[in-house]
């Protein structure tokens, strides 16, 4: 272990630390550009540059690791000077177009320039232009700014797996670019805003819109996938104009996807902001009153049910929950695509290797799942883990292209039956695998076997010595927001999806992805939701609600991590949280459910499940045993999400993801259809 001294500060740190890493364990800030925790060291910008003692020169403390007795000195003369000066080289050919740019007042350009920077430029030669490159719908490309400090192109190289940019030619024309003239084909490319420091790579859609010091920021959880990605709300006024990463190394790292950063224009769009009631066929505006009534005229002797949609939050489901009992009924589902799977053991339907444990596996199958659409950043988790040990990855499903090696396998339950009878040469993989590692998608278990091939999954899994102690190699990738947290409030029930879809009454929370046309039109539905999608279609009332920004709530990742939302906006005109709705129509109906506030509705959660009192903490499943043995159908497993860029309601009302899907999807290029 080597002990150092940086700046008067001894510090021992690890074999192979860096000096900027050393730095920051004592709290001493080194300015850098190219550097970045994440990504490989290239050691180019030459910002980092400190003094080291009996060094005849100054030193790259990103390249260089610690070594015993070292002394490091960050603010020395000689330090300074060595700053200043590549300071003044960065800002030789750039524009100092800070009052035009958008990274101005989040610039770290800016920011070091201030504190390290020369005060005064000696440059009198013309500055040098560049192109600016068309990366697609996303991020907008101002190339003269850039300072070449090359972290989009290890970004697309190790993160994204799109090896896409790098660098074109040397010296003064050296620049950066696609070798061939193409669009940004990666889920994550909304990324390379963040990564870049300057304002060479900024939002297409946000451009022009907002300067970072009008905005009010909340610390939230974006509801577009099951990963529960931490997220940070940017809004003016009651706007949402954008959405950043959040830290989260156990989830989302520092990333987030494409849908998740650029959807945000579907908050604005096709919004529900008042009631109304079908009267003569067609929907008419109607006072809150009116619509309860509406309800209760209808529900009083009918037989009644509930579908839990993929957005709905944990205090809603709740109170519905405990609406439908006060009612009679306990007739709710949660699982619109209608599969009859075992959810009897938690540890059948959770993320049970949890999102950071991929990186402990040695070797990964996928059945029936494409987390590249899925779950993007699981797949960036999984292409983290390969780059890292070079796993072997097989594939049981549909052929998909992803962005790391894989082995393909065979189309459906006959490939997993042969796999639990040793065949094939990735039964030797995982029969020498110390860790291996299953993600079942839910593509695999849309089926009327659901239940046979969820049975076959799990012996698979106990072949492999997939589970063991310290070890749960078995997942479900879950693909729906609410899914986890509806099951873990026992949101499922006995009768078949056709009977539900038949009943007299049917309460639609936020439920936009069911079979529409399959509900019996003698049904009452009511509908509560955000935006006027394919549920508000069908519906008889309509109750509208709050999105996911604007409104306080719970929910639970695939991993079984229970996550809290922050109201960043207010909901648009009448419309109200969620369960506040429900909590209002209880009290019309007779049935005034036990709860004022969201404290004590709460503490109701916590009642029905003590996972809902530990906030951002995993309880570990048991392993048990859940599915049924039968005969699996031979059909091939289908996917379950087709177009990455429009799953729900909201990213469905988003004009910059119908672009992204005209751009990328449409296109006819085969290499941007991530879902092969």
């Amino acid at each position: 272990m080597p002990k150092l001294t940086i700046d008067g500060m001894e510090v021992e740190v690890a074999p192979g630390t860096s000096i900027i890493q050393a730095a920051e364990q004592l709290g001493v800030e080194i300015p850098r550009f190219c550097y970045h925790d994440k990504l490989s060291v290239p050691a180019n910008c030459r910002m980092c540059l400190v003094e080291v003692e009996k060094s005849p020169k100054p030193v790259a403390s990103c390249a260089m690791p610690c070594a015993d007795g070292m002394k490091v000195f960050t603010q020395s003369p000689l330090a300074q000077k060595a700053r200043k000066g590549v300071m003044e080289m960065l800002l030789v050919n750039h524009p100092l177009d800070c009052p035009i740019c958008d990274q101005g007042g989040e610039c770290d350009l800016q920011d070091q320039a201030v504190a390290y920077g020369f005060d005064r430029s000696r440059y009198q030669e013309e500055k040098r232009a560049v192109k600016d490159k068309e990366l697609g719908p996303l991020v907008k490309t101002v190339m003269t700014r850039c300072i070449h400090c090359t972290r989009c192109v290890r970004f697309g190289e190790e993160i994204a797996g799109v090896e896409e940019m790098g660098i074109l030619n040397r010296g003064e024309h050296l620049e950066i670019g696609t070798y061939v003239a193409q669009m940004m084909t990666s889920e994550l490319s909304g990324n390379l805003i963040d990564v870049c420091p300057v304002g060479a790579l900024t939002s297409k859609p946000y451009a022009f819109t907002a300067r970072p010091w009008e905005l009010r920021k909340t610390e939230s959880i974006d509801v577009l996938d099951a990963v529960g990605s931490n997220i940070r709300i940017d809004c003016r006024g009651g706007e949402v104009m954008r959405i950043l990463p959040r830290l989260h190394e156990d989830v989302n790292e520092e990333w987030i996807s494409d849908k998740t950063r650029f959807a945000v224009d579907g908050l604005k769009s096709q919004r529900l902001d008042k009631p109304y009631v079908r009267k003569n066929g067609k929907l008419q505006p109607a006072t809150w009153p009116e619509a309860f009534e509406a309800i209760k005229a209808k529900i009083s002797g009918g037989k009644i049910g509930a579908v839990i949609g993929d957005l709905a939050d944990c205090e809603s489901i709740i109170a519905l929950k405990d609406l439908l009992k006060a009612l009679g009924s306990s007739t709710i589902e949660c699982r619109q695509y209608g599969a009859q799977v075992d959810v009897s053991q938690p540890v059948g339907y959770l993320f049970n290797t949890t999102i950071a444990g991929i990186e402990q596996a040695d070797a990964i199958l996928l059945v029936g799942t494409n987390p590249r659409v899925e779950a993007a950043i699981i797949n960036a988790r999984i292409r983290k883990t390969w780059l890292a040990k070079r796993i072997k990855v097989g594939v049981i499903g549909p052929q998909i292209k992803l962005n790391y090696p894989t082995k393909y396998l065979g189309a459906g339950p006959e490939t997993l039956e042969e796999l639990l009878n040793g065949k094939g040469a990735f039964a030797d993989i995982l029969g020498k695998a110390k860790n291996p590692m299953m993600i079942l998608g839910t593509g695999a278990l849309r089926r009327a076997d659901g239940l046979a091939v969820q049975s076959l999954a799990r012996k698979v899994a106990e072949k492999y010595n997939m589970v063991k102690e310290g070890w749960n190699g078995f997942n479900v990738l879950n693909t729906a927001a609410s899914r986890v947290g509806a099951l873990e409030l026992g949101c499922t029930t006995g009768v078949s999806f056709d009977d539900l879809l038949k009943l007299d009454v049917l309460y639609l929370l936020g439920a936009d992805e069911l079979p529409m046309d399959k509900i019996s039109k003698s049904s009452f539905v009511i509908y509560q939701g955000h935006h006027g999608d394919r549920g508000a279609a069908r519906a008889d009332v309509i109750l509208p609600g709050a999105a996911y920004t604007e409104k306080n709530a719970t929910y639970v990742n695939l991993e079984g991590r229970p996550q809290t939302a922050r109201q960043a906006v207010f909901p648009p005109g009448e419309a109200r949280e969620d369960w506040k709705i429900i909590r209002a129509l209880s009290e019309v109906l007779g049935k005034t459910l036990p709860y004022d506030n969201l404290a004590q509705i709460r503490q109701r959660l916590v009642k029905e499940n003590a996972l809902f009192g530990d906030i951002d903490v995993i309880r570990p499943a048991k392993w048990a045993a859940f599915g049924k043995d039968g005969k699996c159908d031979k059909a091939p497993f289908v996917l379950s999400i087709g177009n990455f860029y429009m799953t729900d309601p909201i990213s469905r009302a988003s004009k910059t993801m119908a672009e992204c899907t005209e751009a990328l999807l449409n296109s006819g290029d085969e290499k941007a259809v991530a879902h092969g």
